[in-house]
């Protein structure tokens, strides 16, 4: 019998390390285009849960100002979320999302907000977020609602 498995974890990583999995789950068809360019803000924040050395969930957060509520002056954007689809349901979406929360809170955002693909809808609505308008067809990459969120100053730290 084999030892079990070391855990998934979850570490602050270079957008770089993301990009293989954001190819093979967000742009398929697209792998040139896993490059955003909120990677590059000052204050952006790639997270990954990474099993062994191999990146199984993703995402990045960096400020910008939400489209919909400009007021919000420490708004932060959510993009690239991503996780292996072989390792979906495992709580490895919601650990880099709490990764991601918490490095929010520390650097006194107050809302978080993301374009969201409508079949992970429920994940976010699960998180806490909040459809703001219709859904929309991006020709590229499909339907996709607008959602948002407070970010409360005590969201605690994964793990």
């Amino acid at each position: 019998m084999s030892p079990p498995a070391p855990p998934v974890r979850v570490e602050r990583v270079p957008a770089d390390r993301t990009y293989d999995l954001r190819g093979r789950v967000l742009r398929p068809h697209a792998p040139d285009r896993v490059r955003f360019p909120g990677d590059d803000v000052p204050d952006a924040a790639s997270f990954a849960a990474i099993d062994g050395d191999e990146v199984v969930g993703t995402v990045v957060v960096y400020p910008e100002a939400c489209p919909w509520r400009p007021e919000a002056t420490a708004a932060w954007r959510l993009r690239g979320m991503a996780t292996a689809p072989d390792r979906r349901s495992a709580g490895i979406g919601g650990a880099v999302l709490a990764a991601a929360l918490a490095h929010i809170a520390a650097a006194g955002g107050t809302l978080v907000w993301c374009n969201a693909r409508t079949p992970a809808r429920r994940f976010y609505e699960r998180a806490g977020f909040r459809v703001h308008g219709d859904e929309w067809v991006d020709p590229d990459i499909g339907p996709h609602v607008a959602m948002w969120r407070p970010v409360p100053a005590d969201v605690p730290a994964p793990g």
